[in-house]
This record gives structure tokens, sequence and C-alpha cells, in this order.
């Protein structure tokens, strides 16, 4: 009698346990938006007259982490911003879309500040490759559309500082 209540109890407890379990997975865990963190400011340039194209609030992405992720996982970013990726080394580049929710128009940059290739339009959350064409040191992710709005061409330039 004695082993069946500690067996009685040990069921019961275990139930509850269980229980528990599956009320706290039904529970939806809220995240905070990621927002966008102006690090500096880019100018992009026209070719042949040095004409100001358009100037950008840029975030910067330089560490692994920040490459990795880039614009993953949020839901919009204004017109008048950018994200500027700076790599190490000047080589062949590929992106995806991979938990990109925004259409995005990614310029490939050379070590002189010069535009050697761009892929327009990226499509959200699409994972095939995109590669840079050439060998490159920056990328440039702004809003999809742009790129064509502004006429943007190889040899185009960009200037950026640091805020």
């Amino acid at each position: 009698m004695r082993y069946f209540k500690l067996y009685f109890t040990l069921l019961l407890c275990f139930s509850i346990a269980c229980t528990s379990c599956k009320e706290a997975s039904k529970k939806t865990i809220k995240t905070a938006p990621i927002t966008f963190k102006k690090e500096g400011t880019l100018n992009i340039y026209k070719a042949e007259t040095d004409a100001i194209i358009s100037v950008l609030d840029i975030e910067i992405a330089e560490t692994d982490y920040e490459t990795q992720t880039g614009l993953m996982y949020r839901d919009s970013m204004k017109e008048n911003q950018g994200m500027l990726f700076i790599f190490p080394d000047t080589r062949m580049h590929s992106f995806y879309m991979k938990n990109t929710k925004i259409a995005l128009d990614i310029i490939y940059i050379d070590e002189n500040l010069k535009i050697a290739s761009f892929q327009e339009n990226a499509i959200p959350l699409d994972e095939t490759g995109l590669p840079s064409v050439v060998p490159v040191k920056y990328v440039l992710e702004i809003n999809a559309g742009l790129a064509e709005k502004w006429q943007l061409e190889i040899g185009d330039s960009i200037k950026y500082a640091r805020d």
C-alpha cells in the first residue's frame, strides 16, 4: 500500500508537470522588432559628372554576425536608408534573401568605391545566391527599385562617413 501511494503521488506529479509543459509550449514569445541604427552617411555619385545621385543614412555591417544577418527579420526600411557591408578583403561575394522580408537592390562595390555590379529586385525570402560577378570589397543594400529610379550604372561611385 505504501508503494502504491508513492507510485500514485509520482504519477500525479508527472502528470501535472507534463500539463504545465504543454501549456508553456503554447505561449508565444514576442521579440522586439529590429530597427534601423544610423551609423553613417553615404553619397552616391554619377560617374561622368560627379553629381550626387542620392544621400543615404547607413547602418554598417562589418562583423561576421552583422554581415551574415544583414537586413534579416526587418519589416521595412525607409527610402533614404541602406546597409553598407564592409568586408576585410576584396573577393567574390554572394548574397541571398533568407529571412529578409524587404525586396532589395544589392549594389556590389569594388575597393575603389566604384559600383562594379548589382542585382535588382531581389525577392524576399528567396535563398537563391545573388553573386557579385566580379571581386568586391563593399556591398550596399537599398530598397528594391531605387537602382532603376536613380539610374545607377557600373562606374558610379560612393563615399561614406561614419557618425
